[in-house]
C-alpha cells in the first residue's frame, strides 16, 4: 500500500513538473506573455496586451543587441596564472537572438483608402496642369494628390475639359485657383 501511495506522489510530481517546464517556454515568436497567459507576437510592448490584462511579461527587451560576438569583447588575459583560471572557468552562455514577429495577414483590411491609393501604381501620362478624371464615379483629382492617375477607369485631361464634361472636383477643391 505504501508503495503505491509513493508511486502515486512521483507520478504526480513529475506532471507538476512537466506542466511547469510547458509553461515556462514561450512559443517561438512570442514577444511577451499577457496577464491571462496568452502571448503575444506585437513589435512593440505598447498595446501588446490590450484586452487581455496587460502585459505580465516582455521578452522582446531581454534580447542581445547584435553588434561583436561576445568573444570579441572579452579582454584576452596577460598572465598565466589568469590562463589557468580563465581556462579553467565555463564559458558564459549567449542568449539567443529573438525571433521576429510573423507578419499579420490581415494588414491590408486595416489601411486607409489613401494608403491603398498611395501603393497603386500610377497611370502613364498626365502631370502639372492636368486632372485625372475618375470616370466611374465622375470626379477629377488634381496633380499629386493621393488618387492620381490611380483608380481603375479613368483619363488624363485639363480641367476645363473635366469640368465641361461635368465631373467635379474631389471633395469640391478645385485644383486652379
Amino acid at each position: 500500500m505504501k508503495t503505491a501511495i509513493r508511486f502515486i506522489a512521483i507520478a504526480a510530481g513529475l506532471l507538476v513538473a512537466q506542466a511547469a517546464v510547458a509553461q515556462a517556454t514561450p512559443p517561438a515568436g512570442s514577444t511577451g506573455q499577457c496577464k491571462d497567459g496568452t502571448y503575444s507576437t506585437a513589435a512593440s510592448k505598447s498595446g501588446a496586451c490590450r484586452g487581455h490584462q496587460g502585459v505580465k511579461e516582455w521578452y522582446a527587451a531581454a534580447a542581445a543587441p547584435t553588434g561583436k560576438p561576445a568573444s570579441a569583447a572579452t579582454p584576452q588575459p596577460a598572465s598565466a596564472a589568469a590562463t589557468k583560471t580563465a581556462a579553467a572557468a565555463p564559458p558564459a552562455p549567449t542568449p539567443a537572438p529573438a525571433a521576429a514577429p510573423a507578419p499579420k495577414a490581415s494588414t491590408a483590411a486595416k489601411t486607409s483608402p489613401s494608403a491603398k491609393a498611395a501603393a497603386m501604381p500610377q497611370a502613364a501620362g498626365g502631370g502639372p496642369g492636368l486632372v485625372w478624371v475618375n470616370t466611374s464615379s465622375n470626379v477629377y483629382h488634381c496633380y499629386g494628390s493621393d488618387y492620381y492617375g490611380k483608380t481603375k477607369a479613368g483619363s488624363y485631361m485639363s480641367e476645363a475639359d473635366a469640368k465641361a464634361k461635368g465631373a467635379h472636383p474631389d471633395h469640391g477643391k478645385a485644383c486652379s485657383k
